[in-house]
């Protein structure tokens, strides 16, 4: 099933130091073809490397991964 990005939402830590080795995890609004909404939350890191933003199509592997449709 393919999703589309409705709304990424990063958190927002102020002046707050993170602790070491923590991982930036991002709420994102998906929204499948049949218009149902869910969130997950996916790291930072691998949105970006990915480069999916709001707007962009998605699908899931096996493994729960997230990847862009090309």
């Amino acid at each position: 099933m393919k999703y589309i990005v409705k709304k990424i939402l990063e958190p927002d830590y102020g002046c707050e130091e993170r602790p070491d080795g923590y991982i930036a995890m991002d709420r994102v609004i998906l929204r499948d073809e049949s218009g149902s909404e869910i969130n997950m939350e996916i790291s930072d890191s691998e949105l970006y490397e990915k480069d999916i933003n709001e707007g962009d199509w998605v699908f899931f592997d096996l493994n729960n991964q997230i990847f862009k449709e090309a």
